[in-house]
């Protein structure tokens, strides 16, 4: 099972992310499950959300305690909260950062995973023009990680997306979605 845990602030897309992943990987066939963890239901304030996929039924039914890959959609996150907190020591710690994943792993101590960084609020204001980096890092976390593949995610994305949001913004989040996949770096 691959057990991902996002941290973000309300209003950046955590949710929407932590669902389109899962709804995605159920499309090829796999066992899913997406939910949010709120605190203060306000626009900026920390929420964490889990995603989890399987080849097999999830039998289980709590918050994410020991993820493979955490997934931090904000930066000023770090050192406000434990955002490894349980993380596996061969998992994954994505960040949407501008500093390389160098600047983040010396200070993980014997972390013995992989660190990736991508600037997802950069390529989100470049291509939908808001800061909403929710997409690009999803496009980071596919490359990073391989639990689906771009091709299985974006109709997902298309279909989900259209639904609320003009044909303009729903190609400004696939090339969001393709950039953030391209442009992440990977220690």
């Amino acid at each position: 099972m691959l057990e991902v845990r996002w941290h973000g602030r309300a209003g950046q897309g955590v949710k929407t992310a932590a669902y389109l992943l899962a709804e995605a990987a159920m499309d090829t066939g796999k066992y899913i499950q997406a939910f949010p963890e709120y605190g203060a239901e306000r626009s900026g304030a920390p929420i964490a959300a889990f995603t989890r996929i399987d080849d097999n039924p999830i039998r289980i039914h709590y918050g994410i305690r020991n993820p493979d890959v955490v997934v931090v959609v904000d930066e000023s996150l770090i050192g406000a909260m434990d955002v490894t907190a349980g993380l596996k020591n061969n998992g994954v710690l994505l960040i949407n950062s501008a500093q390389d994943p160098s600047f983040y792993k010396s200070k993980l101590g014997d972390f013995q995973g992989r660190v990736a960084t991508v600037d997802a609020t950069k390529i989100a204001l470049e291509t939908i023009g808001r800061p909403i980096p929710n997409i690009p890092i999803m496009g980071a976390l596919l490359k990073v990680t391989g639990v689906v593949s771009l091709d299985d995610l974006e109709p997902r994305l298309r279909h989900k997306f259209s639904a609320k949001f003009s044909q303009e913004v729903v190609e400004g989040n696939v090339k969001a979605l393709r950039r953030g996949f391209e442009e992440v770096k990977v220690l």
